[in-house]
């Protein structure tokens, strides 16, 4: 099992979410519950790590996926993925 926690900064939501507010494309991806759950970011935060912490077991770890930058991020997603199939098919 591979699993993963993409973990963005709070500057890097707003930013995200007033660039979908200005595109009229994107505009039905953002709601005024992300806004009210935005202000509880730090009670969030604080229930990640209890997630994490709980839940990472050594078959089944976390992989913490910094996802400030969607490039990086994506590219962090795949080598993981690569490196478990090669692991489970003993590449």
């Amino acid at each position: 099992m591979v699993k993963f926690w993409l973990a963005i900064s709070k500057d890097e939501q707003l930013e995200r979410f007033q660039a979908r507010e200005a595109e009229p494309h994107k505009r039905f991806k953002i709601t005024e519950e992300d806004w009210r759950n935005r202000e509880k970011w730090d009670d969030y935060a604080r229930a990640v790590c209890d997630m994490v912490d709980r839940t990472s077991t050594e078959i089944a770890p976390w992989t913490l996926v910094e996802a400030d930058n969607k490039y990086f991020a994506r590219i962090k997603i795949l080598r993981t993925l690569c490196q478990a199939l090669e692991s489970a098919l003993g590449a």
